[in-house]
């Protein structure tokens, strides 16, 4: 049973177009129209395209084979039968040449009609099916692709955040992938203020001028505000969008909070120019985003850490080698003021020494000599 396909017919022999259509087509469901001359069907077949096109050889004025070479010139895809007399194979076959999908050779019976339109319209739908599968295959295998470089962005900043300490560089990595995971014209980051709860722009791409000079001050945009307090991702687009300020920048908005644990810390911002939704997996690509931002921040406060702890520790070594500087110091000048005298009583200028007394004071002077000698070896100069 037919499906109500539309079949124009070009025939200006009235008992043909009355047997073709009215008794073999209409019955079965099928929309038929029917023109005299191949200009009218040009016309129409431009306006509407038919599902199928049967047209005479023999029209008058323009041809068949005409109507077959200006529908190709205006890109008309109807796939055409044409109508031939026994005796026209010839030029049955300069219709196949120009496109002409079959032929009907005059007279027919209504049953040998209804076959051959039949035949042409399942070759027409076999490969319109074809046609669909191969865009379906092709948006599959876009989507792949897409999945594909984005888990590739996905990859390369994860790298970058264990990999990379300037954290600027790192912040104009991360708008970037976002821009592309977001489909989006323009991106920013900002960053909540060590002193109150202000968050200003810190990174960005795309801002206009107007936007783009408050870097380092806070930004009011109108939803970032919102966020900041729930502490969930918000996209808009339409709309909803109108009554804030960011709609000034485009007709989409997706703001996500970059967090540590459940403090809000930062922000980060996408915007279209045009009206479409961010769709899940968009929004999901921007939370990763967002999550290797916060680790990028976390890190960058063990950094600092570790750089203060480790200038506490050189600080420390530099005073502690100060402290036994000054003590190997005193040492050595008590030692040599206390020698002196030693030296000059050893050498019995100012009285003869018992030999229990000589060996006393020489006792003395060599351990007053050990004592300077373990304080020179003892302080080493920090590195």
């Amino acid at each position: 049973m037919a499906i109500g396909e539309r079949i124009l017919i070009v025939e200006n022999d009235p008992d043909i177009s009355d047997l073709i259509g009215r008794q073999a087509l209409k019955p079965l469901g099928y929309q038929v129209t029917v023109v005299g001359d191949a200009g009218s069907a040009l016309k129409f077949a431009a306006q509407t395209p038919p599902d199928l096109i049967v047209a005479n050889i023999n029209l008058p004025g323009l041809s068949g084979k005409d109507l077959l070479a200006a529908l190709n010139s205006q890109n008309v895809k109807s796939p055409v039968i044409v109508i031939a007399e026994k005796g026209q194979e010839h030029d049955a076959i300069q219709a196949f040449r120009l496109g002409a999908t079959d032929v009907m050779f005059w007279p027919l019976r209504d049953a040998e009609v209804l076959s051959i339109v039949e035949r042409s319209l399942r070759q027409t739908q076999e490969s319109r099916e074809r046609q669909k599968l191969d865009r379906q295959l092709k948006a599959t295998n876009d989507e792949l692709h897409r999945r594909l470089r984005d888990m590739t962005t996905i990859l390369s900043i994860a790298k970058a955040v264990t990999s990379v300490t300037d954290q600027r560089y790192l912040f104009d990595r991360i708008l970037e992938s976002a821009m592309q995971l977001g489909e989006a014209d323009m991106c920013w980051l900002m960053l909540r203020d060590d002193k109150g709860n202000n968050y200003s722009l810190r990174a960005q791409r795309g801002l206009p001028d107007a936007w783009s000079k408050k870097m380092n001050q806070p930004v009011d945009d109108g939803i970032s505000s919102l966020v900041a307090l729930s502490g969930e991702s918000l996209f808009m687009n339409g709309s909803p969008l109108q009554k804030f300020k960011i709609a000034s920048l485009g007709k989409s908005a997706g703001v996500v909070p970059i967090k540590i644990k459940n403090e809000v810390i930062g922000l980060l911002n996408v915007v279209r120019k045009n009206d479409r939704e961010f769709v899940r997996d968009a929004q999901t690509m921007l939370e990763a985003m967002a999550d290797y931002a916060s680790i990028s921040l976390v890190n960058a406060r063990l950094f600092r850490a570790i750089e203060q702890a480790a200038e506490s520790a050189r600080t420390s070594e530099k005073t502690r080698y100060a402290s036994l500087e000054t003590l190997r110091k005193t040492i050595r000048t008590e030692v040599e003021a206390a020698v002196y005298p030693l030296n000059l009583v050893l050498t019995e200028m100012p009285g003869a020494l018992n030999p229990e007394q000589k060996k006393a004071l020489e006792t003395v002077k060599a351990a007053l000599q050990k004592l300077s000698h373990a304080s020179e070896n003892t302080v080493t100069p920090p590195k």
